[in-house]
């Protein structure tokens, strides 16, 4: 067939019924957007109406109004401090031990090996991570049992690990790994090629981190911290197996208002609770977004 041909059948190959051909790649991303619909965006609407809803099925606010409670006022800033702690603790541990990962060989047996127990322990908590802490450091755990034998009470009875302060190891011991995960790609972004050319022109160590790879990995960085920190405040499992009363932090706040054994159960107030939670960490999500779009222009 000549050349001359081709156009030819081309033109009797395209459709004639005037319209453009549907195409089908879009399907793939159909039980994705299922998932997101029946998961994530139906339940947020139930909790969005069910927080203007009174017990008699009126419209209110009053839910919203209720938040100024000291109690949950309290619930909020406990969760804040505890989220901000453990998202820092997390971030600069994870990132240095992140760093350390990446001045190895890229296939070598340390990375493997780290970013493989990241990967568990990243979703270690709950049930589980609370009852290995309270075996390990509550009232009759081995390590307490063990230092009071020797005559060393540095954890007065276990107490200080039903407290923020406890909540905050606990978080802590998760935040790390995650923080491994999340910050190595940044690391692996920065080419060894901006490091000899600091060096070439005369810069120290200290020039390096100051104008090159700390300005490329500060938006990574806070990025990665933002996530730690939406990642604790919407932790309830670990909580609710560590401190199984009180409203210590907005999760349980959540837990106690909807299942009261007196009757006094508060849906609506949860609700309410429920939706200022998303809000918030909707906008944490979406300032991570940002940060990381913005690391990735240098990072690739």
């Amino acid at each position: 067939m000549t050349s001359a041909g081709i156009p030819a059948v081309k033109a009797a190959a395209r459709p004639t019924g005037g319209g453009r051909r549907l195409r089908l790649s879009w399907l793939g991303v159909v039980p994705f957007f299922a998932y997101v619909g029946v998961f994530l965006l139906l339940p947020t609407v139930i909790i969005a109406a069910g927080s203007f809803a009174a017990k008699d099925g009126s419209l209110t606010i009053s839910n919203f109004t209720s938040i100024n409670q000291p109690y949950l006022v309290k619930s909020f800033v406990n969760g804040a401090v505890v989220s901000v702690v453990s998202a820092l603790a997390g971030g600069f541990a994870g990132a240095l031990l992140a760093y350390a990962v990446v001045t190895g060989s890229p296939r070598g047996l340390l990375r493997r090996a780290v970013t493989s127990a990241s990967g568990v322990l990243a979703q270690f908590g709950g049930v589980t991570l609370a009852f290995a802490f309270l075996a390990t450091l509550g009232t009759t755990g081995v390590v307490t049992i063990f230092l009071k034998d020797h005559g060393i009470d540095i954890f007065p009875n276990g107490v200080w690990l039903y407290e923020l302060s406890g909540l905050t190891l606990l978080y802590a011991y998760f935040q790390i790994p995650l923080m491994v995960l999340v910050f190595l790609p940044a690391l692996d972004g920065i080419r060894p090629q901006w490091r000899e050319a600091t060096e070439s022109l005369g810069g120290t160590t200290w020039h390096y981190w100051r104008y090159v790879a700390g300005p490329l990995l500060a938006p990574s960085f806070l990025g990665c911290t933002l996530l730690l920190f939406a990642n604790a405040f919407s932790a309830y499992a670990t909580a609710q197996a560590l401190i199984s009363q009180g409203n210590l932090i907005v999760p349980l706040a959540i837990s106690n208002l909807l299942t009261s054994e007196t009757g006094r159960a508060q849906p609506g107030l949860a609700k309410a609770l429920a939706l200022s939670m998303i809000l918030i960490v909707t906008i944490v999500t979406v300032l991570y977004a940002v940060l990381q779009q913005r690391s990735a222009r240098w990072l690739r």
